[in-house]
C-alpha cells in the first residue's frame, strides 16, 4: 500500500490533493467553498486533523439514535464529540534476527467488532478506499467526510447565505427532521445476526440515559417490505440489498437499522450512496425512499443547492437554469469577474 505525504504549506495553508505541488496551499474565496489559488474544491484540501473531523462529526450525531456513538465534551456545554473507532494492527516479521513488528493503524473501522472481523470487512473494501494511516485511503476518507456531510448542510453557523430569521429556522427544522427519520450509522456483523443487532438497538432505545443520547429520537422498526431485495436466509441464502448477489455466510455485511435489520443488508462495497455511487464514509448513511444516501445527495433531494456557494438554498427566491442548476441571486456569477452568468466575459 502506497503511502503519501501531504504537507501543509507557508503559513499553515493545506495543501491541495489534486493539484499538489502546483497549489501554494488553501486560499478560501470569500464565499464560495473552494481555492483562489488553485480552483479547486475546499474538500481537496481538508483543514485541521482528526479531532477537528471528530468534533464535525460529533455535531452530526448529537440529537440522534447514533449518539451513542459520541462522548459529551468536559466542559463544552453539551457538546459531543464522535467516539470514532480506530484499529491498529500488529504482525510479527518472521527474520533469523530478533523478531520484529510491523504496526497497522487504521484511523477508522466499525465499532464494536473482534478484530479478526474487522480485518475481514478491511479486506473486502476496496484498497484504495482503506483508510490506513498514511495511505491515500486515509486522505480520501477525509475528503469524503467534507465532501459527503458538509458541515454548512447541519449547522447554520457554517452558513454564509442565510439571510433571516426565516432561513435560519428553516434549517434547524430540516436538520432536526433528518436526525430523527433518516439519518443512521451502518453496523457489521455476519449474516444472519441482525436480531441481535435490532436486539441492541432497542436496549439502546430502552435505556435510560437522560444525557443527549437520543434516546427519544423515533427508530425505524423491522420491516419485511423490503424482503424481495434484502438480506434475509430463504432457500438461496443471504441477498445484497445493493447487487442482490450472495452474500457468504461467514463474511461481514453492513446493516442499516433504518432499512430494519431483518430487511436488508449490503457487501461492504455496495454500501453507496444511490445517487453518487461512493462508498459512505465511516458507514454514515441517510435512509429515505427506501434508498441509501450519503448526507449531500440526501439533503438536496429536499432542498436545492446553490452552484456558486454549494450552501442549501432555504430562500423562496432563487435562480435555476435550464439544466436544473440552482443558484441563490447574489451568487449567479462568473468565478473570475464576478459579472452575472447572463452576460458575457472573458472567463
Amino acid at each position: 500500500m502506497d503511502e503519501v505525504s501531504v504537507k501543509p504549506r507557508a503559513g499553515g495553508a493545506a495543501a491541495c490533493r489534486v493539484c499538489e505541488e502546483n497549489c501554494s496551499g488553501f486560499q478560501p474565496h470569500s464565499w464560495r467553498k473552494a481555492c483562489v489559488s488553485c480552483g479547486c474544491s475546499a474538500a481537496d484540501h481538508p483543514p485541521g486533523g482528526g479531532d477537528e473531523d471528530d468534533q464535525r462529526m460529533g455535531r452530526l450525531l448529537a440529537d440522534s439514535p447514533c449518539a451513542h456513538l459520541t462522548a459529551k465534551v468536559k466542559g463544552g456545554g453539551g457538546l459531543r464529540v464522535y467516539k470514532r473507532n480506530r484499529m491498529i494492527v500488529t504482525n510479527p516479521v518472521v527474520s533469523r534476527k530478533d523478531p520484529t513488528f510491523n504496526t497497522t493503524t487504521y484511523e477508522w473501522a466499525p465499532a464494536g467488532l473482534a478484530q479478526t472481523l474487522a480485518m475481514q470487512y478491511m479486506e473486502l473494501v476496496p484498497q484504495a478506499q482503506r483508510p490506513v494511516s498514511g495511505t491515500v485511503g486515509a486522505l480520501e476518507r477525509r475528503r469524503q467526510l467534507f465532501g459527503q456531510l458538509p458541515a454548512y448542510d447541519q449547522d447554520p453557523m457554517k452558513c454564509q447565505s442565510l439571510a433571516s430569521e426565516e432561513e435560519i429556522a428553516s434549517m434547524l427544522l430540516f436538520v432536526k427532521s433528518y436526525k430523527q427519520e433518516v439519518l443512521g450509522v451502518g453496523e457489521v456483523a455476519l449474516p444472519g445476526e441482525g436480531r441481535a443487532l435490532s436486539e441492541a438497538a432497542s436496549q439502546r432505545t430502552a435505556k435510560d440515559g437522560g444525557d443527549g443520547d437520543g434516546k427519544d429520537a423515533p427508530r425505524q422498526q423491522d420491516s419485511s417490505a423490503a424482503a424481495s431485495t434484502n438480506g434475509t436466509e430463504d432457500g438461496n441464502g443471504h441477498r445484497c440489498t445493493g447487487c442482490h448477489g450472495e452474500v457468504a455466510k461467514e463474511t461481514p455485511a453492513v446493516y442499516a437499522e433504518r432499512a430494519g435489520y431483518h430487511g436488508a443488508l449490503w457487501h461492504p462495497a455496495c454500501f453507496a450512496c444511490s445517487e453518487c455511487g461512493q462508498a459512505l464514509v465511516d458507514l454514515v448513511y441517510f435512509w429515505s425512499g427506501q434508498k441509501l444516501f450519503c448526507g449531500r445527495h440526501f439533503c438536496q433531494t429536499v432542498w436545492p443547492r446553490c452552484s456558486g456557494c454549494d450552501e442549501l438554498i432555504f430562500c423562496q427566491s432563487f435562480r435555476t437554469a435550464k439544466d436544473g442548476r440552482t443558484w441563490h441571486h447574489q451568487h449567479y456569477c462568473c468565478w473570475r469577474c464576478g459579472r452575472s452568468l447572463d452576460t458575457p466575459c472573458q472567463h
